[in-house]
């Protein structure tokens, strides 16, 4: 008969807690003690003829191990993995040189955000081989991984249901922790999205409440969790609204949501990388039926900042210019939505894919090519709407050369070059309709005067095939920008401007002997 091994928490049921051999599991911890602590009511809860073995990462599990009297295997077979990526990828190898691990139960208690510097396709490969190994050798493999970043873990994992039969979050909640568990696939059949309120006494940790094992009901729907600032100074509008202090206490509390709603504040610019990390992780843990929104209570959102949000998992982001009134329309517009666009498991992805170049300003020909077309390429980009190109011709008498002079780009990603008598710029995230508002930032003189005409590409084709024109041109026709003019040794208090030296006045003040003579 195949051995069934058992995580030890009191009173949880089959469907959520037995681990069959050939199989893999995963659950994450807050802390580094709560895992040690599950690690020792696991093995109490094994009975004595069971083969277990742990594997402690960069110390010695002996010096943690407590078992309760009378309960546990009569042996436990101990071992100690270096702190690296390279111990984590020979571990199975030097656990066949000392095991023969058929029907064993390994344990392995990583070090501390062990996993924080693996994440992506090492780490997959890392569970997708420990999947092979433990079917192969008919062995069960459970990862206690603690740290601070279970959320990135967890959005990485979620879809490797193939090479992990079980992936859970142990979350610390002061007097008590909140099993969230994604899935969990044994004889018993399979359980997803279940959160489970655990408690901790002498005996051990127990399930706070007897529950039945049935799938979570969606009766949240009509709740609603906001920021407090979303509505003005205005009391709940019904019983079903709960306010919030801070977005910190919004995400917190949507942590246990299945279809709510959870609106977010943002006042300022500096927080829309958080909130695309709360965004995110809600989307990929809680699912398509939650509702997030969020509320721009001072205008501060670039059209980059919105298209990340929307990209991380957002419903709706509604601007400032929309009065509260006009704000409840939209929020009741989600209502009973399906979320069903595509969210990235790698938030860093996003991030990186959504955030204007790294370059500003006068680029050589080739380097601006490359630049732009690494833009269009970017599929994670909104189609048609990745930016805008424009090609300037100076206007008679004025060379090239000296209109780059006036060309001053403000915003990172804006990059310009000049070749064949063309200035040619590249705006990226632009709309066509805001060109010549962004001209006007970009040239201190109306740009009629210095160029007598032009021509602009916004959508993605006409810009790939523009491309396609301008690699063509060779670099004997590469204009290259005049020369920086070193800066004087005789001028005092100047400062270096585009591509000139400008001097600021110098206060002088008479004396009061220079007054008494010129009276």
């Amino acid at each position: 008969m195949n051995p069934i091994f058992s995580l030890g928490i009191q009173s949880l049921w089959d469907e959520v807690s037995h681990m069959p051999t050939g199989g893999v599991w995963w659950i994450n911890t807050d802390r580094h003690e709560d895992a040690v602590s599950l690690l020792n009511q696991t093995l109490s809860a094994q009975p004595d003829s069971a083969h277990v073995a742990v594997v402690g990462m960069g110390g010695n599990p002996n010096d943690l191990i407590e078992l309760r009297d009378n309960s546990g295997p009569k042996k436990i077979a101990l071992f100690t993995m270096q702190d690296s990526q390279n111990g984590l990828h020979f571990m199975r190898r030097d656990l066949l040189c000392t095991l023969e691990p058929k029907d064993y139960f390994v344990i392995l208690l990583c070090s501390h955000n062990a996993w924080e510097n693996i994440l992506g396709k090492k780490l997959l490969d890392w569970v997708n081989k420990s999947q092979q190994w433990a079917k192969y050798y008919h062995c069960t493999l459970l990862v206690l991984s603690p740290g601070n970043n279970a959320d990135a873990l967890t959005s990485h994992l979620l879809g490797e249901y193939r090479s992990l039969s079980g992936l859970a979050n142990l979350r610390y909640q002061g007097d008590s922790q909140l099993l969230d568990i994604s899935y969990w696939a044994n004889e018993k059949g399979v359980s997803a999205r279940q959160q489970l309120l655990i408690k901790q006494n002498d005996n051990g940790w127990h399930l706070a409440q007897e529950e039945v094992a049935n799938v979570q009901p969606r009766s949240d729907e009509k709740e609603v969790l906001s920021n407090i600032n979303i509505l003005e100074g205005a009391p709940p509008l019904s019983e079903h609204w709960t306010l919030f202090e801070t977005n910190d206490a919004v995400f917190n509390a949507a942590r246990t949501a299945q279809a709510a709603t959870v609106i977010f504040s943002l006042n300022q610019n500096s927080q829309v990388e958080q909130l695309a990390h709360y965004i995110h992780t809600l989307r990929r843990q809680r699912g398509s039926a939650l509702k997030i929104i969020v509320r721009e209570t001072t205008a501060s959102l670039r059209a980059t900042d919105e298209r990340l949000l929307l990209s991380c998992g957002a419903n709706l982001v509604i601007s400032a210019n929309a009065p509260l009134s006009r704000s409840l329309t939209l929020i009741e517009s989600v209502q009973t939505q399906q979320f069903n666009r595509h969210v990235p498991e790698d938030l860093s992805t996003l991030l990186a894919n959504t955030e204007p170049l790294k370059l500003k300003g006068y680029q050589k020909w080739d380097v601006f090519c490359d630049s732009v077309q690494k833009v269009i390429n970017n599929t994670l980009l909104p189609a048609d709407s990745k930016g805008v190109m424009v090609a300037l011709r100076p206007a008679p008498g004025l060379r090239v050369e000296q209109a780059l002079t006036l060309c001053r780009p403000h915003r990172m990603g804006d990059i310009v070059t000049i070749a064949d008598q063309r200035l040619v710029l590249f705006l990226p995230f632009c709309r066509v309709n805001d060109l010549d508002k962004a001209l006007n930032h970009i040239f201190p003189l109306p740009t009629g005067d210095i160029f007598s005409n032009r021509m602009i590409w916004f959508e993605d084709k006409q810009i790939a095939s523009e491309l396609l024109i301008m690699r063509d041109v060779k670099p004997e026709l590469w204009t290259k920008p005049l020369q920086m003019a070193p800066k004087p040794t005789n001028v005092i208090n100047a400062t270096y401007e585009g591509n000139g030296w400008r001097r600021y006045p110098e206060p002088l003040r008479l004396s009061a002997d220079t007054e008494e003579k010129s009276s």
